[in-house]
């Protein structure tokens, strides 16, 4: 049986030296075979999950996740963390009692965010800060990761002082963890790691630096974001386009090997 508490721990260290990649799982299959690649954690992605169920991005209920991050602990032993978006909730004491049913469901790490999907508008970093300091009250007394984050680069504000400023501000509010998803330059990446006094998690990009470029940055930590997740889909799109218009089935030379399959689903007794 899995010790939540000993892999709780077990994340925090991974974020106290060294770089480590958190690829995001969209469903429990996904999640086996990251884990079976080694890994030694995963986190969710809200743009995988939704579409796995038919759904845009930030379209999705608070339920939906709570069951979600509780099918992918319970079918993995490495840590997950937990994609929340805003927190799903208007307040922070809702923001707080997410973070709570989290903790419940298995989390071993949470990320808010800053962007409010209702107003279209970046959250006034007062309101940011309130909805932060909720969250790590709770991660505190679980012992996860809080992981703050800033949305300005993902929706047009290109004002890298200012998240800076909020990452800051995150931080004192008692996120372990900061993440600006969307930076993309070298430069930016490494001014950040250097003046935000906290473990940084930098999304990967297809035009962006590699992860030993980033590990020199600074940067502690490394996710995907929806990446794999539409990759996946990509190769079902290519492959039922072939068989749809040429009839051949030369997709399956990139099938996942039969070895890697039957590690990552063992068959178990019938009941």
């Amino acid at each position: 049986m899995v010790d939540l508490a000993e892999q709780r721990r077990g994340f925090r260290e991974l974020h106290q030296s060294g770089t480590f990649v958190l690829p995001n799982a969209w469903d429990q299959g996904s999640a086996r075979l990251l884990a079976q690649l080694g890994f030694p954690a995963v986190a969710t992605t809200s743009s995988g999950l939704a579409a796995s169920l038919g759904r845009a991005d930030q379209q999705l209920h608070r339920d939906q996740l709570i069951e979600h991050v509780a099918a992918l602990s319970s079918t993995v032993e490495i840590q997950v963390a937990v994609d929340a978006e805003r927190g799903y909730a208007p307040d922070p004491d809702g923001v707080a009692a997410t973070v709570e049913l989290l903790a419940q469901a298995g989390a071993s790490g949470v990320s808010i965010e800053d962007y409010d999907p209702v107003t279209g508008q970046i959250d006034r970093v007062e309101v940011a800060v309130e909805r932060i300091a909720a969250a790590a009250a709770v991660c505190d007394r679980h012992g996860m990761v809080l992981t703050g984050r800033a949305e300005n680069h993902l929706y047009g504000v290109a004002d890298l002082a200012d998240t800076i400023a909020r990452l800051r501000a995150y931080r004192a509010a008692g996120a372990a963890c900061v993440y600006a998803p969307g930076l993309g330059e070298l430069a930016e990446i490494t001014r950040v790691a250097d003046e935000v006094d906290a473990p940084l998690n930098v999304l990967a990009l297809r035009q962006g630096p590699a992860v030993p470029e980033l590990a020199r940055a600074g940067v502690r930590r490394v996710s995907t974001g929806g990446a794999l997740a539409w990759a996946a889909y990509g190769a079902l799109v290519r492959a039922a386009g072939e068989l749809r218009d040429t009839g051949t089935s030369t997709f399956l030379d990139h099938a996942l090997a039969p070895t890697l399959r039957d590690a990552a689903f063992p068959p178990e007794p019938l009941a």
